[in-house]
């Protein structure tokens, strides 16, 4: 919602006292739609159309964020009433499609997405603690991605809401998802410092856990460049900063195929590290940085002397040849300055760069 001419935002700025608790009236007005029974008895098949029906999308995206600014003792009356019990199936659909972008698979599985999820999902921090008092849902349920109350608000970075979920004696700590995650992977994967922190204060909690891919978090702070993540990480001895996942390919890789040269340095200062390590295509992180065209992390490979300028893939291409192929100049210019890199090296089919 936008305010058409400036002169009447200059008045309401100036004029606070119009509206003096805004989020909680927006809150209360989303609510109360959300709440009605048309919108209860709305299918979620076929889908609805969000350009027309832009309430019912705001409404569902936007209640809890508007509710975790100012929670009025209305707000949180209507709040619990949307969410004892499974939340709403068509806000659950628009929340999840709009918010979070994420592949939804079956239409019929929403049911599985409680109050004690949403809640979590936006972090009230009141509206948790009741439904969890109230012991009208499972703290450890799992929605149709197979992520508990704690692994959404861990994704989300809600600090609070982590906390009272963990005083809870019969809290999961560890519970995967559908894709292997714990909710320490979530809060790693998308960088919140703060809940990493407070999850691996917990014995139960494994930092080191792989995914169904074989990722640790470390991968996925590394790939996100998320560098307060890969510190704290790396200060856990059972943490393994030279971890193959599944397709063989190590944090450094990660760091290096998306060019976060901060984190190859973290990485590298590590004598555990091997810098020259190759994945199960025979690519050493030399080689994704050259093909991405990263020639800071290049550079910085490229002091380590334990790592081979030439080294071929199992195709036999050289780190130059994927410079080459993908256009990246300045990489081929610091690649062509090493002696041991032969321009004229043929891969496996006979090509030379």
């Amino acid at each position: 919602m936008r305010l058409i001419h400036f002169t009447l935002q200059e008045y309401l700025s100036s004029r606070p006292d119009i509206f003096s608790r805004p989020h909680s009236a927006m809150a209360e007005i989303c609510l109360t739609y959300l709440n009605s029974g048309e919108v209860k008895a709305l299918s979620t098949v076929p889908s609805p159309d969000a350009q027309k029906t832009p309430l019912l999308e705001y409404c569902s995206v936007y209640w809890g964020v508007h509710a975790k600014r100012e929670l009025s003792d209305c707000a949180r009356s209507l709040a619990l009433g949307l969410l004892t019990g499974h939340y709403s199936e068509i806000s659950t659909k628009l929340l999840l499609a709009q918010a979070e972008r994420l592949y939804l698979g079956r239409l019929d599985a929403f049911r599985q997405f409680s109050g004690l999820h949403c809640a979590s999902f936006f972090g009230i921090l009141e509206v948790v603690a009741t439904l969890i008092e109230m012991e009208c849902c499972d703290i450890n349920e799992k929605d149709f991605w197979g992520c508990t109350p704690l692994s959404w608000a861990a994704r989300n970075g809600h600090e609070g809401v982590v906390k009272i979920l963990l005083e809870k004696e019969e809290i999961s700590l560890d519970k995967p998802d559908s894709d292997g995650r714990a909710p320490l992977f979530h809060a790693a994967q998308n960088g919140h410092e703060g809940v990493v922190e407070i999850l691996l204060e917990k014995q139960e909690v494994n930092p080191d856990k792989p995914d169904n891919d074989g990722r640790a978090p470390l991968s996925y702070a590394a790939q996100n460049v998320y560098e307060g993540v890969v510190k704290i990480l790396l200060g856990r001895e059972e943490v393994n900063p030279d971890r193959l996942d599944n397709y063989g390919q190590t944090p450094l890789v990660d760091a290096a195929w998306n060019g976060h040269e901060g984190v190859v340095k973290i990485l590298l200062g590590r004598g555990d590290v091997n810098p020259d390590k190759s994945d199960n295509d025979g690519r050493a992180p030399l080689s994704h940085a050259a093909q991405n065209g990263h020639e800071g992390v290049v550079e910085i490979l490229l002091e380590k002397e334990d790592v081979n300028p030439d080294k071929p893939d199992n195709d036999g291409r050289a780190p130059l040849s994927h410079a080459v192929q993908n256009g990246h100049e300045g990489v081929v210019e610091i690649l062509l300055r090493r002696e041991e890199v032969n321009p004229d090296n043929p891969d496996s089919y006979g090509r030379a760069a």
